[in-house]
């Protein structure tokens, strides 16, 4: 046992490779969640917009990126669109992904406003608030607390997904890891490793939003 686990996970510096593709998924996962949560709450505020286009506009755009197979739309973007361009495969997956995530943020935060309580709105501006106040001090902080937990599960989802980054050639941890299975033959140890690893990013990330939480809460206590 211990000399199948040498074999796979050390010999040949095999661990030094999946902890590159380890951060190759992390760097792709990291990057994709700032560009997805800015997108995101772009299309939100034109999803919310008055001007009928810009909401139709931002109707479609979820809906789309919504119902389309992220492996597909990575390759069409990696393929077809930006085939002819010198842009190397991670940036191409970080756009994708970050397209993909800002559809989803975008409807998650148009929830979560739609259920912030009106009436502390309508109470701050009786008390003086004007409306950027309004929106600083009331909504948003309702809004984000209200969105948390579907935020993470959106962060934890999109971290599998970029499982799929094999098909346009980045070497990330499932590709090394199908790769070291494939030269060592040892494929249930290195899958199960894989998993592993999956899982303590998602507990990772669990910590840290739990962490956040620890630390508002100590903040309103201290407040008190």
């Amino acid at each position: 046992m211990f000399e199948e686990i040498y074999e796979a996970l050390i010999a040949g510096g095999a661990y030094n490779t999946i902890l590159k593709g380890l951060w190759i998924t992390l760097k792709i996962s990291f990057f994709s969640v700032i560009l997805g949560s800015v997108l995101g709450a772009g299309i939100c505020a034109l999803r919310m917009s008055k001007v009928k286009i810009l909401s139709i506009t931002a109707r479609i755009y979820i809906s789309v990126l919504r119902g389309s197979p992220l492996t597909m739309l990575l390759m069409l973007l990696y393929y077809c669109v930006f085939a002819s361009t010198s842009l190397d495969a991670i940036y191409v997956a970080v756009i994708t992904f970050g397209l993909s995530t800002a559809a989803y943020v975008a409807e998650m935060l148009r929830s979560a406003i739609k259920a912030v309580n009106r009436r502390e709105a309508e109470a701050a501006l009786t008390l003086g608030f004007n409306k950027l106040q309004t929106l600083r001090y009331v909504v948003i902080p309702q809004t984000m607390r209200i969105a948390k937990p579907v935020y993470q599960s959106t962060i934890i989802n999109m971290i599998q997904w970029t499982s799929v980054v094999g098909y346009v050639t980045i070497t990330d941890l499932t590709r090394v890891i199908n790769n070291i299975s494939s030269r060592t033959m040892q494929p249930l140890l290195l899958i199960v490793t894989g998993i592993i690893l999956y899982i303590l990013i998602a507990y990772v990330v669990s910590g840290i939003f739990a962490l956040t939480d620890m630390l508002n809460a100590k903040k309103r206590q201290g407040g008190n």
